[in-house]
């Protein structure tokens, strides 16, 4: 169950909260159902979510669960790094965390249960796009990431 279900330009955000803490958001389908938010937190999230569709350079400021390995934290704070309208193949972030294992990134960047507020989809393959939420292939997700891009100014197909 979501604290909020709301609208996004490509589909729908889901957000969960859980004590004072972020839990996680989640990219849903159109055909998902709305839902108001049911606490504090979830409104101030879909508020900065909302604000950064609006405008791709808003930050946010949301306590996030202290979720994920030490190593997946690493390559988010790697994540956190890269700015609105640029990318780095998970290789560079990679390097730049100390990490010779481009598939390892790609594999934390997957695992990101913050997406937009841990930007991951401003990390790519070095082919292209790459994949998106443990999603490789054409389809739903990697349209987001698509739409994700385009809206900070970056078009990497």
């Amino acid at each position: 169950m979501f604290n909020a279900v709301i609208d996004a330009p490509f589909g729908k955000v889901g957000i969960r909260t859980g004590g004072a803490t972020v839990r996680e958001i989640v990219y849903l389908p159109e055909t998902a159902a709305n839902y108001a938010p049911d606490c504090a937190l979830a409104a101030r999230t879909a508020a900065q979510i909302v604000r950064y569709f609006e405008d791709a350079s808003a930050g946010f400021d949301l306590p996030l669960a202290a979720l994920g390995t030490p190593f997946q934290r690493r390559v988010w704070h790697g994540i956190c790094a890269i700015g609105p309208g640029a990318v780095l193949t998970y290789g560079e972030l990679g390097r730049r965390i100390g990490s010779e294992s481009a598939r390892a990134v790609g594999q934390a960047c997957g695992s990101n249960p913050f997406p937009l507020v841990i930007p991951c989809h401003r990390v790519v393959s070095a082919s292209g796009i790459g994949g998106f939420a443990h999603h490789g292939g054409d389809g739903f997700f990697r349209n987001v990431k698509r739409w994700l891009l385009a809206h900070e100014g970056t078009s990497i197909r």
